[in-house]
């Protein structure tokens, strides 16, 4: 078992395939470092392999709301809050990471699409250790935030989707409501 492990994601919601990913690199390590991508505007930044990512749209919760949100599920799902640790993850910036993250952890990563296949090339050319959890097709991914997020803006049924605490925080947050008036101003 490796000792530190980094697993990282937007989580803009997160839900129950997140909470998959997050549980498989938490089971290869004594401690995980769960990296925020896109913590905030000022560290994301567009990228050709998903351009849609660094979108205002695409990033309606701030760090704070998903450090919150992340702490809750992992709780909820039993894992000690001693044995995971969250930060912020300027992926697009990795000139960064070295002020966030351990270096000398193993980066665990998924891969669906030009997207996983870019970060992987990113870590090992950086020369982190990395290891894959699974390599699978786009049709395979599963649940997808986008589609939570557009349920929750539309008032479709959402909560299912993801883990109880994180839907008695974004209902206390009133995160539907802000997801329809930013639907509401926006002109696509």
């Amino acid at each position: 078992m490796t000792e530190v492990g980094v697993i990282h994601g937007r989580f803009q919601v997160l839900h129950h395939d997140h909470m998959a990913y997050l549980m498989a690199g938490r089971a290869r390590c004594r401690h995980l470092v769960v990296g925020i991508t896109n913590p905030d505007p000022l560290l994301t930044r567009e990228d050709d392999a998903d351009p849609h990512r660094g979108a205002p749209r695409a990033n309606p919760l701030t760090y704070y709301e998903r450090c919150v949100m992340i702490r809750a599920a992992m709780v909820e799902a039993g894992v000690h809050p001693m044995d995971f640790t969250i930060v912020p993850f300027p992926i697009n910036l990795p000139e960064l990471y070295s002020h966030y993250l351990p270096m000398d952890a193993v980066f665990y990563l998924t891969i669906y699409d030009d997207w996983g296949r870019r970060k992987l090339e990113l870590f090992q050319s950086l020369g982190l250790r990395t290891e894959v959890l699974w390599d699978r097709g786009p049709e395979s991914k599963g649940l997808s935030a986008t589609d939570i997020r557009r349920r929750m803006a539309s008032g479709e049924p959402w909560e299912s989707m993801v883990p109880a605490s994180v839907a008695v925080l974004l209902n206390a947050w009133r995160i539907p409501d802000r997801l329809r008036r930013a639907a509401f101003r926006d002109p696509c």
